[in-house]
């Protein structure tokens, strides 16, 4: 399992949370996603390596900015 973290821009409920959870969950190889909606971090779960560029494709779908990779230590 690889965990992956992004930062997302324009969340700010839970619907948020779901719509990214959704898109995201809809990419290959995907078994996990996490969203923390004050601190704008995902957390995504995935059996291989993740493309940036379909994260940020699947953010974009949810309506949301991908503002990069980000630092999975607390």
């Amino acid at each position: 399992m690889i965990e992956h973290g992004y930062t997302v821009s324009g969340m700010n409920c839970g619907h948020c949370a779901q719509s990214v959870t959704e898109e995201i969950s809809a990419l290959p190889g995907v078994t996990e996603v996490d969203v923390d909606v004050p601190a704008g971090r995902v957390v995504v779960r995935a059996e291989t390596a993740l493309a940036e560029d379909a994260v940020r494709a699947a953010v974009e779908e949810a309506g949301f900015t991908f503002e990069g990779t980000a630092n999975l230590v607390p």
